[in-house]
């Protein structure tokens, strides 16, 4: 029997880390990926190797992104099968040094641009009765000292998974979402922290990490790609945490 998993998958922030990861798991399965980024040069090391990896050049929070991100799938391909929210950005402070070009990045790239993807995509996910997942952050659910519009902002997309799920259930679409804890990635590298204090996160990290190690990219995408499947077609609403035991500390 053929095995080969014919649908088409978007994912954003696919460049590097979680993004890269879940687009390869899912190529290697046999998809064809639609992997969105900022940047060409990531994109195309993301498909090195993966044919089934289609790079396409896109900043999620520019005007008319969403409906460009959806047709290169649904125009091109012909469907849309499964859409990953995964671009994302952490940076932010303490209270008291936050104002407007902190806090509007991170709303436009964590939660307006998920919004008006996932919008543009329901017509063609309700014919393929696809699946959403969004990708949040385990300190959405504990809270990180001195970077609270980060975490806020993924709290936010995980009530959106559970509203999507329940209004999109009728119409067979799953919304689901995966709360990465301390990930082996660039994010926090990407926060413009100093050596000193991109240190002291990474052992704060560890110590509210039970297992006592940073996680793997690949070990998420396989979470997102057991969820996406359809052998979870049973699975909506849900926030499954990968975190290394994070979350229950």
């Amino acid at each position: 029997m053929d095995t080969t998993d014919t649908r088409i998958v978007v994912v954003t922030g696919a460049g590097t880390g979680i993004g890269r990861a879940a687009a390869r798991a899912f190529a290697r399965q046999g998809a064809t990926v639609v992997a969105v980024g900022r940047r060409e040069e990531p994109l195309r090391e993301a498909a090195e190797g993966h044919p089934g990896i289609r790079p396409f050049v896109a900043d999620v929070t520019a005007e008319g992104a969403a409906e460009e991100i959806v047709a290169a799938a649904v125009t091109v391909h012909g469907r849309l099968d499964v859409l990953v929210n995964n671009a994302g950005i952490a940076s932010g402070g303490p209270l008291g040094t936050l104002d407007r070009s902190v806090i509007t990045p991170l709303l436009e790239t964590n939660l307006v641009a998920p919004v008006l993807l996932t919008q543009a995509a329901v017509p063609a996910l309700k014919e393929s009765r696809g699946v959403v997942v969004n990708v949040s952050t385990a300190v959405g659910q504990r809270g990180w000292p001195a970077n609270s519009v980060y975490p806020a902002t993924k709290s936010a997309l995980e009530t959106l998974t559970g509203c999507w799920a329940l209004e999109l259930a009728p119409a067979g679409v799953r919304v689901v979402a995966v709360a990465p804890g301390a990930i082996d990635t660039p994010i926090a590298e990407h926060m413009g922290l100093s050596p000193d204090r991109l240190a002291a996160l990474r052992a704060w990290q560890l110590a509210h990490t039970p297992l006592g190690r940073l996680g793997r990219p690949e070990e998420v995408a396989r979470v997102i790609t057991s969820l996406a499947a359809p052998d979870a077609a049973f699975v909506t609403g849900a926030v499954l945490p990968v975190d290394g035991g994070g979350l229950v500390t």
